[in-house]
């Protein structure tokens, strides 16, 4: 009895953790479908342009590794279905050969108390006995036997019970595994039509390929002036830093340098400095920068919609000659969508490069860039909130709005698509 309830308790100790795999992948299913659905608004928006751009074949792209990822979320799922059914398989296996032996041995039990029952009249087998100690102890065989006799019956039926089960299970786990292998036909059949669409917008986007080309020389040449420029910015928020120090360690200290000695004095002093980054060399600098870490992959997107048109660092464009290295991440939206801050922080600059603005914004030792605005209503040293609004995206060749978005600890690039939460 003991070991058939130990089987029942494992059996639905295993049935939680299953019920939780299986939670997991609908979730997992449930992310995957709801980011193909937001390709597909973003999708239409651009079909809205007659024009086939680089923005559209990226979200196709992207649509068909999601469009992948379900399909591999459906085939984890038909695995874990089939080691149910095999699981299942082998307990139904089990249980019967179990159920065998019991019925056997109550049957001999059963055959054995008719041959010889006229040893089991209650009243004769206890009057039998030779002294009153023998009869207590044919009372306790009397009971213990009949004990047994019921605990044989009551595990035969409930192993009887659990063999049930276990059928009706594995009926449900094959009528799912049936279910599941037809959703993934479904899917197939999509990723065939998906890849068609995808290969039409590549052949006319290569029909135009010296266009792009231009299109991206020009883009590089553009990166290249913004690297410059915001490689001079940070130099110059650098300076100011470092002389923000200087200013706090000579009133600690009580410095008072003399005339015509200032290198000498800055020398000493930034030998005192023990801070990491001075850009954290103040208390607040130190707990924007902290903050601003604690952020990655919570950090809103700086458009309200939009996508990754052309990612961070080396970048190819399928089946053409067009390479780059971007410093940032470029993201199409409508033109003239608002660009919001990512991130509390201070308008270190605004400056123009190739005829749109770009606000470039301190956060602690991190820095980011949002440049090809069309306008801009914030100006230097102004103190910024997360979500507000400084411009708007000028709109690209293709009819859409574009903005490049970059993001720097110090002098080092980082990948932004990192630090932006996922949608």
């Amino acid at each position: 009895m003991q070991k058939i309830l130990l089987v029942i308790t494992l059996s639905f100790m295993c049935l939680f953790v299953q019920a939780q795999t299986r939670s997991d992948l609908e979730r997992e299913r449930s992310d995957i479908q709801r980011e193909i659905d937001q390709v597909k608004r973003s999708l239409d928006q651009t079909k809205k342009n007659r024009k086939e751009s680089l923005g559209q074949l990226a979200l196709l792209q992207k649509k068909l590794r999601l469009r992948e990822a379900a399909i591999n979320n459906i085939n984890r799922q038909i695995n874990y279905i089939q080691g149910n059914i095999n699981q299942s398989r082998n307990e139904v296996i089990r249980l019967k050969k179990e159920l065998d032996t019991l019925k056997v041995q109550y049957e001999r039990s059963v055959v054995y108390a008719y041959k010889n029952r006229s040893n089991y009249d209650f009243l004769n087998f206890i009057f039998s006995a030779s002294n009153f100690n023998d009869a207590v102890k044919r009372v306790e065989y009397l009971k213990a036997y009949r004990n047994y006799r019921e605990q044989q019956a009551s595990t035969m039926y409930t192993t009887q019970d659990l063999l049930q089960y276990k059928i009706k299970n594995l009926e449900l786990s094959r009528k799912e595994k049936d279910q599941v292998l037809q959703k993934q036909e479904k899917e197939k059949l999509v990723l065939v039509v998906e890849k068609k669409e995808k290969d039409v917008v590549l052949s006319k986007l290569k029909s135009r390929e010296k266009e792009l080309s231009k299109e991206f020389a020009a883009k590089r040449k553009a990166d290249n002036k913004l690297r410059s420029a915001i490689r001079a910015a940070i130099d110059r928020e650098t300076r100011l830093a470092r002389a923000r120090e200087l200013e706090e360690i000579k009133k600690t200290e009580g410095i008072k340098p003399k005339s015509g000695n200032t290198d000498n004095t800055i020398a000493k002093t930034e030998r005192k400095t023990t801070s990491k980054s001075v850009f954290e060399s103040t208390p607040e600098g130190a707990i924007v920068s902290d903050n601003f870490e604690k952020n990655r992959g919570k950090l809103p997107w700086p458009v309200e919609s939009g996508h990754i048109k052309t990612p961070f660092g080396n970048y190819s464009v399928a089946e053409t000659k067009i390479v780059g290295n971007n410093p940032g991440i470029t993201i199409e939206t409508q033109p003239g969508a608002s660009v919001k801050a990512v991130f509390d922080g201070d308008v270190s600059s605004v400056f123009d490069i190739e005829g749109v603005s770009v606000v470039f914004l301190r956060h602690g030792k991190y820095f980011t860039t949002y440049s090809g605005l069309s306008s801009v209503n914030v100006s230097k040293g102004q103190k910024v909130k997360s979500g507000q609004m400084m411009g708007r995206a000028a709109e690209n060749g293709d009819g859409n709005g574009e903005i490049e978005f970059l993001l720097m600890q110090e002098n080092r690039n980082l990948n932004p698509e990192v630090w932006l939460r996922r949608k």
